[in-house]
């Protein structure tokens, strides 16, 4: 080919893609970028005063899901937290945003929404007279051989504190044969003394969580009886029991002797709670009755306010106040004098069983509903209002507050069986524990507050280790630590 003319069809082609390039890069500019008449005929992105920290944050948000990013802020573990410390250095390095600690991920935060929904690129195309310096005026030593700069450092020499670590599998199993799966009743509970009680059938027995040694206390079937609710009083000297005919037996633990037996249901007694010395009963007649143990039976208060079976009782921690909860979908408040309740809650739609007094908050009281609700729900007795609530996704049999923390755990039956540790008020869950085959009806709690035991229609108990007194891995000195462990 003759070299004039292939350079002349050279030119003529360069010539024709300028043209080109140049009408792309108008339009381009004219609709993405206010400054094109400024920037001459090339597209570049202004990149000066842009937000880069809030930019980069919500690039991140939009790449997931609504449910992944809810799923990633609730995570508790070492690679989350890794994650935050990593975003925060790269933030330093890249945005100068001068980050000297990591701080804990909230599931309440809202940092993100500072952005408009409408602007989600980016790059910003926009200027800004004042340039944000790149190390907030921290210069890096000269004699420094690290590539990083003092502010990240610092973060990287921050405390962090250790993960909280929960063990999905329980560190001992007891069989318990013939526990009834009736979400109604009461059958499990836990001593001051160290001392598990559980109704199985006819019989009320008592574990030693120091001996793991098993004794029989009471037999109900030479009487034709069945037990339906169990229930220590503070000291752990006493244990009530509530029986299918309507009776309440007080029995001395130590001595292995019936006390007393009080009279005055016509129905099983599926509830029972303690108070100093008076003991309140709630039955499927809808009465709950009061008395003094210490008195002659003819003493009792008759608390008439339900519909239908009480299930639920539980004073506050000031012994002030009596929460019920009824088969009427119903939680009524009652105080120590009045025979009418003082407060009526109605936003349940199912059976109201989970009950739960907070003791780190005056007047808080936490409710669960069952199979029609699945609620958790939170409410203010000062004031009467209701404060919070959450769709647990199935029916809530149990309710129980930590001792140590500002968590409760929630036990579950149709159609999950699973058990819950919640952290308030943000309610996220911190962890989620499955191995019972039926409903989880029965919760009890240590004395030390570390550790749950749980029961269900499996017929298994399981010892769980939730909550520590000091947010450390190392071993607990519960005197549960002295059983054998499950691995």
């Amino acid at each position: 080919m003759d070299q004039e003319y292939e350079r002349r069809l050279l030119r003529q082609i360069n010539h024709q893609n300028l043209h080109t390039e140049r009408r792309m890069t108008k339009s381009l500019g004219a609709a993405c970028s206010p400054l094109s008449v400024k920037s001459g005929d090339r597209f570049i992105p202004t990149r000066a005063g842009s937000n880069w920290s809030i930019n980069f944050h919500y690039a991140n948000e939009n790449c997931h899901s609504p449910a992944q990013n809810h799923k990633a802020k609730d995570a508790g573990s070492d690679s989350s937290k890794d994650a935050v410390a990593y975003a925060a250095l790269l933030r330093n390095e890249l945005l100068g945003a001068g980050i000297e600690t990591v701080a804990e991920p909230h599931a309440d935060d809202r940092r993100h929404e500072v952005l408009a929904p409408d602007s989600c690129s980016l790059f910003r195309y926009a200027v800004h007279t004042k340039r944000v310096p790149c190390d907030g005026g921290n210069e890096v030593s000269p004699f420094s051989l690290s590539p990083l700069s003092n502010k990240s450092h610092k973060l990287l020499r921050s405390p962090r504190k250790p993960a909280r670590k929960i063990s999905k599998i329980p560190f001992k199993v007891l069989d318990a044969p013939e526990l009834q799966d009736d979400f109604y009743l009461n059958l499990v509970d836990w001593s001051a003394g160290n001392l598990l009680s559980v109704g199985l059938g006819a019989c009320v027995y008592l574990w030693s969580a120091c001996t793991s040694q098993v004794t029989r206390l009471c037999d109900l079937s030479v009487d034709g009886d069945s037990v339906t609710s169990v229930c220590w009083n503070e000291r752990g000297s006493l244990v009530a029991v509530g029986t299918h005919k309507g009776y309440v037996q007080i029995w001395d633990a130590a001595g292995g002797r019936k006390l007393t037996c009080l009279e005055g249901h016509s129905a099983r007694v599926g509830a029972l709670a303690w108070n100093g010395e008076q003991l309140s009963s709630g039955s499927r007649d809808r009465v709950i009755l009061q008395r003094d143990v210490r008195t002659p039976p003819a003493t009792e208060r008759r608390l008439q306010g339900h519909r239908q079976e009480v299930c639920g009782l539980k004073w506050s921690p000031d012994h002030q106040h009596l929460a019920s909860g009824g088969n009427d979908n119903k939680l009524l408040v009652w105080n120590s004098s009045s025979l009418v309740p003082v407060q009526q809650y109605s936003d349940h739609l199912a059976a109201v069983k989970a009950i739960a007094w907070s003791p780190h908050q005056h007047g808080l009281l936490a409710s669960g509903g069952g199979t029609a609700d699945r609620c958790l729900r939170f409410w203010n007795t000062l004031t009467g209002q209701a404060l919070q609530s959450t769709d647990t996704g199935s029916q809530v049999c149990n309710l129980a507050w930590s001792k140590h923390a500002n968590e409760l755990v929630s036990t579950h039956g149709y159609s999950q069986n699973q058990i819950l540790v919640w952290k308030y008020p943000s309610l996220t869950q911190v962890a989620k524990l499955t191995g019972h085959s039926y409903r989880v009806l029965y919760l009890a709690v240590s004395p030390d507050g570390e550790a749950i035991v749980t029961g269900a229609g499996d017929e298994t108990l399981r010892f769980w280790n939730l909550f520590s007194k000091t947010r450390c891995t190392k071993e607990s000195k519960s005197v549960l630590n002295l059983f054998t462990r499950i691995r």
